[in-house]
């Protein structure tokens, strides 16, 4: 049976003692306005004080209404919140790549799509160094990633699939849902529909399986096996996500 207070106090005691033995302090987090980044911050937040926290909406043509639920947030556990706006640079971006060719939306979709945490991510990198600078202590950039989200490889390869911490990669959707509950994250971001924010389509829709599915093959729990095969194939199919492959030379 799954102990969401335990659990909480659990990883709160993990942030803390990962930051003192590495002599860390303080941590930038990207708050994308849903239940992942909600419960991350609360996690922090408990952990390392609300002065040790920094959140940041990047906005890149998204909607008004996740960084309103992002601000839920901060304003609930009372971290600094900051907003870049990376429009113009992405803008810039695919400037640059109109020089190449004229391409078609459908040939131009997966990339779009993921240049866009990729951007995020170098936003987040660039404010933990600066403001490793500013405060005189180091600052580290933390994940999002549930474990269901891991699993079927559902995040971006050199973007939010990139960080210095991961507090949920153990945690499939529900856990972190029972977490936020413990956690009082505000309800209108705990029981969001999850999305990209980016595609225009539930997360559940862009997968086509849903995450308690995946949950239950994670846990070899009884499921249709059509479900089942196209959960392992996607699994299988982001193995690349996970490991470079190195070559090491013979004496």
């Amino acid at each position: 049976m799954f102990d969401a207070k335990k659990e909480k106090d659990k990883i709160v005691d993990f942030i803390r003692k990962y930051f003192e033995k590495n002599h860390l302090g303080g941590v930038v987090l990207g708050v994308s306005g849903g239940k992942d980044s909600g419960v991350v911050a609360g996690l922090m937040t408990e952990a390392l004080g609300k002065e040790n926290v920094l959140g940041v909406t990047i906005p890149c043509y998204s909607r008004e209404s996740d960084r309103e639920d992002a601000l839920l947030v901060s304003n609930y556990y009372g971290f600094e919140m900051i907003n870049i706006d990376i429009k113009d640079t992405y803008d810039t971006f695919k400037e640059e790549i109109k020089k190449l060719g004229n391409f078609t939306e459908k040939e131009l979709e997966n990339s779009d799509i993921n240049v866009k945490p990729r951007l995020r991510t170098m936003t987040l990198y660039y404010l933990a160094a600066l403001y490793s600078a500013i405060k005189g202590k180091t600052y580290i950039v933390a994940g999002t990633g549930n474990k269901c989200e891991i699993y079927v490889g559902y995040f971006t390869k050199g973007g939010d699939g990139v960080s210095d911490i991961n507090v949920l990669g153990d945690l499939t959707v529900d856990e972190v849902i029972q977490i936020g509950e413990v956690l009082h994250v505000p309800e209108k971001v705990l029981y969001k529909t999850p999305d990209d924010g980016l595609s225009g389509k539930s997360d559940e829709e862009k997968l086509g399986v849903k995450y308690s599915d995946i949950a239950k093959v994670m846990n070899q729990e009884p499921l249709d096996p059509e479900i089942k095969e196209k959960i392992e194939r996607l699994h299988q199919n982001s193995l690349h996500k996970f490991n470079i492959p190195t070559y090491h030379k013979c004496d």
